[in-house]
């Protein structure tokens, strides 16, 4: 009896006992391997290792951005002095360039003083507009090709350059008096005309709003007494000088 209680406790004591693959005792599961059968553990390893990857990717970055520095010497970022040397290393002297070109002003000091006693020639104007824009002298009839300005008190007034130029031409015209021509940019001309107490001569260099004479008298409009007869002229075509005045 005492042999067979033996012999069943040998016997139980050997099946409670595990064997490895290998043939030895098996071990107890690690703390790792507790960790890894919880089922929130690979998404949370994911998490984090994405995580981990992103701020990396990001510091990479930033770091990149701080260290990189524009070199002075590299064509991209060189001043436009160094692009204008020439090939002896030697710089070239500066060439001056008006930034925008100019608005045409009027003729004189004060637009509002004056009145636009007959007006330019327009094809497409209405008939009576045509009529009061013709020029009558010795009964015979032109069409204005410029506009006439003057005082209702007919008192003489300043005649300004109504753009910087060139004045390319000064002369004394027996019907319409003296002439002062401006060539400007653009192939652009003004010409103003029964002038008196002439201020520039030709070749002269002036500036929008320079004085260039005084109102006069001419034997072509004399019936308009003290004033300015102005024309424009584009591409030597005579331009209506109303349509770009600025609005009084």
């Amino acid at each position: 009896m005492n042999e067979q209680n033996k012999n069943q406790n040998q016997n139980q004591n050997h099946e409670e006992t595990p064997k490895t693959f290998q043939g030895g005792r098996a071990s107890r599961p690690s703390s790792w391997k507790k960790l890894l059968s919880k089922r929130w553990a690979y998404p949370a390893a994911y998490i984090a290792a994405a995580a981990i990857i992103l701020t990396l990717v990001w510091v990479y970055q930033d770091a990149s951005q701080k260290s990189f520095k524009p070199d002075p010497a590299s064509p991209s970022v060189q001043s436009t002095s160094a692009v204008n040397t020439d090939v002896n290393g030697q710089q070239p002297e500066s060439v001056e360039v008006v930034a925008q070109s100019e608005n045409i002003a009027w003729p004189v000091a004060d637009a509002g003083a004056v009145q636009v006693v007959k007006p330019f020639f327009d094809e497409n104007a209405t008939a009576d507009e045509q009529a009061a824009a013709m020029v009558e002298y010795d009964k015979t009839f032109t069409a204005n090709t410029g506009i006439d300005l003057s005082r209702t008190d007919d008192q003489a007034f300043e005649v300004r350059a109504a753009l910087s130029g060139k004045v390319s031409r000064v002369e004394q015209h027996p019907l319409v008096g003296n002439v002062v021509e401006i060539t400007h940019d653009n192939n652009l001309k003004t010409v103003y005309q029964s002038l008196s107490d002439l201020k520039v001569k030709e070749g002269d260099q002036v500036k929008q709003n320079d004085v260039i004479a005084s109102a006069g008298r001419n034997e072509l409009e004399k019936d308009l007494k003290t004033h300015l007869h102005f024309e424009v002229y584009q591409d030597d075509k005579p331009v209506n000088p109303a349509g770009l005045l600025p609005k009084k």
